[in-house]
């Protein structure tokens, strides 16, 4: 990883630069794959002409998904 970045946003998939805000996310496999944890990054501020930054986009984007399953 380059030291003039954080890593990248598992959202819109651009670079998190050092000195933006940023949100981890550890997220388990399934049992197939032994349950293994990785992590994924999102901005966590929000980009001029946006509503929601990446990770309140990937938050909604996870309500919505589970209450259309609940439904």
């Amino acid at each position: 990883m380059s030291s003039d970045i954080a890593g990248e946003c598992s959202y819109c998939r651009t670079c998190i630069g050092i000195g933006e805000r940023w949100v981890r996310e550890k997220v388990f496999g399934t049992e197939f794959d032994g349950g293994s944890a990785t992590y994924e990054w999102y901005h966590a501020d929000v980009f001029a002409g946006q509503e929601r930054s990446c990770w309140e986009k990937h938050e909604l984007e996870r309500e919505t998904a589970r209450m259309s399953r609940a439904a």
